[in-house]
C-alpha cells in the first residue's frame, strides 16, 4: 500500500455557524428543543436571524470542525463539502483554507444559498442548533474524487450525511473507495436526533463493515440501541462494531472493540463556555493519533485535550495551535 498523503479526509456538510448568546425563554419563544439540532427551511431561518441577539458568523459543519481540528495538530487534512458561490461560501472556503485543510470541491453556480447553522448558547453553554442545510445537501457522488479517498489514510463522514440522498451515495461511494485502496473508514453518528431517523440503517452500517470506526456520543449509543442503560447499549455495540469511541462528557470516553473496553478520562477545564464542537474536536485528536499509529489511550487522550480546549471559548474550531498544546501537555505527537 502507498504512503497516504492525507491522513485524515472528512466529509460532510459545509456550514457557516451563526452563534449568539440566548436564555432558555428564547428557546422556549422560539420553540427549540434545548441542547438539539432540529433542520429548518430557508424562511425559518430568517425568522430565527431576524429574532437573536448579535451573533458571530464562523465556519462550522461537524465533519469540517473535526478536520480544522486534525489540521491544527499538524495532519495533512482535506475537506469534502458543497457551498453555493455566493458570500457565505466564500467565507467557508476562505476559513477551511486558512486551516491549512485541503478544499477543492466546486461550489454550486445556482441552487439555494450556502448552509447555515444558527446555534444559541444558554449560560450554562449548552447549544442549540438550528440548521439550514441549503446547497450542503446537493453534494452528490460525483463531489467524490476517488483518486483523494484512495489516498487518504482515513475517510471520516458525518452522519447528518444521511439526510440528502444523493448525499448518502456519494457517502458509500467514498466508504467502497477507501475499502478498495485498504484505507480505513470513520463514522460519526452527529446527534441522537439523526440516529432516530435511521437506527437501522447505521446498525447495517456497522455490522455490513462498511464502517470500520464509529464514534458516538452516550446519548446517541443510547438512541442506536434503544435503551436508557448506558452498559446495554455497550454491549451491543461491542458486538456489532470494529471499534468505537464513545464520548461521556465529563467522565471521558470509552474505547470499545469486541475484545477490549478502555475508559480514557476527560481534561478538566475551568469553565464552560460553549459546548458546540466538543465532539467534532474529540474526533479530531483520536482521528490524528489513529492515523499516526498512536495507540488508542494515547490517540483518546488527543481528543480528550482537543475537546477541551474548543469547549472554553466560542466556536467549535481550536483557538490555538493543539500540536503545542499536545506537546505542552507531555502527550506525544
Amino acid at each position: 500500500m502507498t504512503a497516504p498523503r492525507y491522513d485524515v479526509l472528512g466529509i460532510g456538510n459545509a456550514i457557516v455557524d451563526v452563534i449568539a448568546r440566548a436564555d432558555d425563554d428564547f428557546l422556549v419563544a422560539q420553540n427549540m428543543q434545548k441542547g438539539g439540532m432540529a433542520l429548518i427551511d430557508e424562511a425559518r431561518a430568517q425568522g430565527i436571524y431576524a429574532a437573536m441577539g448579535p451573533a458571530v458568523e464562523i465556519s462550522g459543519g461537524s465533519a469540517a470542525n473535526t478536520i480544522a481540528g486534525v489540521a491544527s495538530f499538524g495532519a495533512r487534512a482535506a475537506f469534502v463539502g458543497k457551498v453555493k458561490d455566493d458570500e457565505l461560501g466564500r467565507v467557508f472556503a476562505h476559513d477551511i483554507r486558512a486551516a491549512r485543510v485541503g478544499f477543492e470541491t466546486p461550489p454550486a453556480s445556482d441552487g439555494p444559498s450556502t448552509a447555515r447553522c444558527y446555534i444559541m448558547v444558554t449560560p450554562d453553554g449548552e447549544r442549540t442548533m438550528n440548521t439550514y442545510l441549503g446547497a450542503a445537501q446537493n453534494l452528490q457522488p460525483a463531489d467524490i474524487d476517488e483518486g483523494m479517498i484512495a489516498a487518504s489514510a482515513i475517510t471520516y463522514l458525518e452522519g447528518y450525511l444521511w439526510d440528502p440522498p444523493l448525499a448518502k451515495d456519494a457517502f458509500l461511494k467514498a466508504a467502497a473507495a477507501a475499502h478498495k485502496a485498504g484505507r480505513t473508514v470513520a463514522l460519526t453518528l452527529s446527534d441522537s436526533f439523526c440516529v432516530d431517523r435511521y437506527r437501522a440503517e447505521f446498525v447495517k452500517l456497522l455490522r455490513d463493515k462498511t464502517v470500520d470506526l464509529l464514534f458516538a456520543n452516550e446519548a446517541e449509543l443510547k438512541s442506536l440501541y434503544e435503551t436508557a442503560d448506558f452498559d446495554s447499549a455497550l454491549s451491543a455495540l461491542r458486538q456489532d462494531a470494529q471499534l468505537a469511541v464513545v464520548t461521556r462528557s465529563e467522565k471521558g470516553c470509552v474505547v470499545a472493540s469486541a475484545g477490549t473496553v478502555e475508559s480514557v478520562p476527560a481534561f478538566p477545564v475551568e469553565k464552560v463556555v460553549d459546548t458546540t464542537g466538543a465532539g467534532d474536536l474529540f474526533a479530531a485528536g483520536f482521528l490524528f493519533g489513529h492515523a499516526r499509529g498512536k495507540d488508542r489511550k494515547t490517540s483518546a487522550r488527543l481528543g480528550a485535550l482537543a475537546a477541551a480546549e474548543v469547549i472554553q471559548h466560542l466556536g467549535a474550531r481550536p483557538e490555538v495551535s493543539l500540536e503545542t498544546l499536545a506537546r505542552e501537555r507531555g502527550i506525544p505527537v
